[in-house]
């Protein structure tokens, strides 16, 4: 497709996010004239909280822990991305640095602009701003976000983005640029242009161009898999000491031209991540307030359990962040190992689950609210169909009957890993499906851990409670990714966690990406969506809010959606620097 035609693409997805950001909502919300869903109980969803940061000072995050990884090669986790993308490197693309809808739109980053498409949208150039630099004073080439994107593919390197492996030409095998093999369909005829080459039209390419796959790394600094220690920064702020599982600092940049970005403040001069707390400790420590906790912003969301220290309290609400977290989270099973290779077990378990149980364990219907569909309400034009017709609270009697007719009447025992923030989520699935006669054993895995434990197809559980987010407002960033079983690998398994593998949904999946209305293929997609949820491959759970925190002197903080409701660290900063060292 040309230019143009890719442009009115580009306004439709955008006007689909107005329709859907924070909108995948049951009868507790309204909106707020704009688009944007709203709780009566949260006055902050669509709006920064603050006021205009001051610049100066030491922003504080308060973690229980570490990065899953801050390698742009391997960095696929919305907070990870968020906290990357808009510090550490800069991508050829990335999002505006607004609350609600407006966040969702596109806006060049390294690139001068969103990319020129030609041979009907098989070919994509992109040209560089002049003078950008690296942290030590070098510049940023074209060269560097070739070689990137090719490490992407090495295998000591996994669990990250794979839009390269799925679009680019003659991408098949292809190992990365360990042994000096390098791609041909990634070129670049100077240091400040780089033309991908795809195997097939691809008008929504410029979108992943947000991905940190996109991001530089200069050869020279390249360490494998030691680079997630110290990625080199073409953002604002540099790395200046890491500890793993204890602390990371930032400082700034001295060589980022604010002059070259559009996105990002930089507000405070220093930027501490204080990992290892207990996630009960860092919510009273926001709560209350005091010395430098008035300067810190949370990395993971409010426990369930001090939910009610926060909305029954107005001085205290009023500095809670809630975007929805356009992701919905689900009971994956392990399709390719019995009992769950039998599609009346699977059924059972979407029959089991009492969604409202899970709901009320992550904090109850004003953070969230109960999954109808596998993907979120944005796509959906708002609102998630209900396909199924479970009632919200299960259907024991029915999932009983369907384990007979598997032939299971007594049930069976197996197991399921959740992240240790989720443990009261394992429990609610625990009891649940344990009243149809599945008895669940729970494993608990450190946040930091967790992708890397459950993307090991041979040593995982049966069962897993993750999620899948849109990497943009379209149904090819979510069924493909997560249902697609010609990307399921053996370690570093990014989406597909109920190992499906369907040559029928296959099929469908490779005619809708070659549709060329973008309607089309959007109800294409919501056709499928249904088609994927009969066969059980997951049991959808709920759409979670992100609420958050902040300290009484956070200026500039807001939930972007388009990273998951986290806070879009490109502007968040400080009402009064002196007090941070208070």
């Amino acid at each position: 497709m040309n230019k143009r035609t890719y442009t009115a693409l580009a306004a439709a997805l955008v006007a689909t996010l107005a329709l859907g950001a924070a909108g995948c909502s049951g009868g507790t919300q309204s909106t707020d004239g704009q688009g944007r869903g709203t709780n009566p109980a949260l006055a902050n969803q669509g709006a920064a909280i603050g006021g205009t940061p001051t610049k100066g000072g030491t922003l504080t995050v308060l973690s229980n822990q570490d990065f899953t990884h801050l390698d742009p090669a391997r960095n696929w986790v919305m907070g990870d991305m968020d906290f990357g993308t808009r510090l550490l490197y800069r991508t050829l693309v990335t999002y505006r640095a607004q609350p609600g809808a407006g966040g969702g739109e596109l806006t060049p980053d390294l690139a001068a602009d969103l990319g020129t498409s030609s041979n009907g949208a098989r070919t994509w150039t992109f040209r560089l701003k002049k003078g950008l630099k690296y942290e030590d004073g070098s510049p940023v080439t074209a060269h560097d976000i070739k070689y990137n994107v090719e490490r992407s593919f090495s295998p000591d390197l996994p669990g990250g983005p794979d839009y390269a492996a799925r679009y680019l030409a003659g991408a098949e095998g292809y190992q990365g640029p360990a042994k000096g093999g390098h791609l041909d369909s990634v070129k670049v005829p100077d240091d400040h242009t780089i033309v991908f080459e795809l195997r097939k039209p691809f008008a929504e390419f410029p979108y992943a161009t947000v991905l940190p796959t996109f991001a530089p790394v200069p050869k020279a600094r390249d360490k494998g898999p030691r680079y997630d220690n110290r990625p080199f920064s073409s953002g604002p702020y540099r790395i200046e000491t890491y500890a793993r599982d204890k602390q990371l600092v930032l400082v700034r940049n001295p060589h980022w031209d604010p002059s070259s970005d559009t996105v990002r403040k930089a507000y405070p001069d220093r930027i501490v991540v204080t990992m290892g707390l207990k996630g009960n400790q860092i919510d009273d420590r926001l709560i209350a307030s005091s010395g430098a906790d008035s300067s810190a912003v949370p990395w993971g969301k409010l426990r369930p359990e001090s939910a009610s220290k926060v909305l029954t309290r107005a001085d205290v609400r009023a500095r809670l962040l809630a975007e929805s977290t356009n992701c919905t989270e689900m009971v994956q099973m392990h399709t390719g190992r019995a009992p769950f290779d039998h599609v009346k077990v699977r059924q059972a378990v979407q029959y089991a689950l009492d969604r409202e149980a899970v709901l009320t364990a992550s904090g109850g219907p004003a953070l969230g609210d109960p999954a109808t569909a596998l993907m979120p309400g944005s796509l959906f034009g708002g609102k998630q169909p209900d396909t199924l017709k479970i009632p919200l609270a299960g259907d024991v009697a029915k999932a009983r009957q369907l384990l007979k007719e598997a032939g299971r009447p007594d049930g069976f025992a197996t197991s399921i890993t959740v992240s240790s923030g989720d443990k009261g989520v394992g429990e609610a699935i625990q009891q649940a499906l344990g009243r149809a006669g599945i008895k669940v054993t729970i494993e608990t895995v450190d946040p930091s851990a967790f992708y890397d434990t459950i993307g090991d197809t041979q040593n995982r559980t049966d069962l897993v409670y993750t999620g899948w987010c849109p990497d943009y407002p379209s149904g090819s960033t979510f069924l493909p990714f997560v249902f697609d079983g010609r990307y399921i690998k053996e370690k570093g398994n990014s989406g597909n966690h109920s190992l499906f593998r369907d040559k029928a949904t296959m099929k469908r999946m490779d005619e809708i990406a070659a549709m060329t209305d973008a309607r089309q293929a959007s109800k294409a997609w919501q056709d499928l969506d249904g088609r994927i949820l009969a066969e059980a491959p997951t049991a959808p759970a709920v759409i979670e809010r992100m609420p958050l925190l902040l300290g009484t002197n956070i200026a500039g903080a807001f939930g972007h959606t388009s990273f998951g409701g986290q806070i879009d660290y490109a502007t968040v900063g400080l009402k009064d620097p002196a007090k941070s060292s208070r």
